[in-house]
């Protein structure tokens, strides 16, 4: 388990440099933009207002708060869990599809180690490389916040960020599952993008007709950025439900992989 584990980590090991820079270079820019936008962020204010009310919904756009870093941030941090989403996604269907994709599970399968034993390692590698991202990306940003803008309320950044964690699990155990009950897949790229915009859309036109079921059936708008500005802490219920879709992912790929016919060669 721990030869699976580290040759999985290693092969992610420039994909979650890649990623954590991107996700990090994005945050810094808002965060460069908020300091430079100073006294002009009641003019930028008034412009946000102005929009459609279609776009700040769609966009979780929160007008009243985006004079403080945290608002601000908050905004762009929906592109940044989009990317996250696409990075989990991604990473969740290829470590489980690859060796049906490569033609290797037929090597894999003669090692003496358990089919369970299999996937919970690319499991452990996925969560890994999920968490060194966010340990590069939170560290990068808050320090690019304190260096750049100095006094903000650091809790509720922090907050904001670390739902990008919660996100990726859920996206992951859900692409795990895809990857475990399709079998084959030609293209990951194309089975991450349309799965994750799907998702992103899903939970946009949920918060544009106000319908707050939506909100189940969408990981991206599991934490409402306006409740964690407004009381410093996560909705439990979603919590709950995030934790539950997780756990019942990883379940269900479990039982199905340790039984399905596996094409080799």
């Amino acid at each position: 388990m721990k030869n699976i584990f580290r040759h999985e980590l290693k092969a992610y090991s420039k994909s979650i440099i890649v990623w954590a820079c991107s996700m990090t270079l994005l945050a810094v820019l808002y965060i460069f933009l908020f300091k430079e936008l100073g006294r002009d962020i009641e003019e930028f204010k008034a412009f946000l207002s102005n929009m459609p009310e279609v776009l700040k919904k769609g966009f979780n756009i929160l007008v009243d708060s985006v004079a403080t870093l945290e608002g601000f941030y908050s905004f762009v941090f929906s592109f940044v869990l989009l990317c996250g989403g696409i990075q989990a996604m991604n990473l969740g269907i290829a470590i489980v599809s690859k060796e049906v994709r490569d033609k290797t599970a037929d090597f894999l399968m003669t090692k003496p180690i358990s089919r369970l034993g299999i996937l919970m390692s690319k499991l452990l590698a996925a969560f890994s490389a999920l968490l060194m991202t966010n340990m590069i990306y939170l560290g990068l940003t808050v320090f690019a916040a304190v260096a750049v803008v100095g006094a903000f309320n650091l809790k509720v950044f922090c907050l904001i960020s670390f739902t990008l964690f919660f996100v990726q699990l859920m996206l992951m155990a859900l692409g795990i599952m895809i990857a475990v009950l399709a079998g084959k897949i030609k293209s990951v790229i194309s089975v991450s993008l349309s799965t994750v915009f799907g998702f992103y859309v899903l939970g946009s036109l949920g918060s544009i007709l106000g319908e707050e079921k939506v909100r189940y059936f969408s990981p991206f708008r599991y934490f409402d950025p306006v409740y964690i500005i407004g009381h410093a802490a996560y909705e439990t219920r979603f919590v709950v439900t995030g934790m539950a879709v997780i756990i019942a992912a990883i379940a269900l790929s479990c039982l199905v992989y340790v039984k399905k016919d596996i094409h080799t060669v």
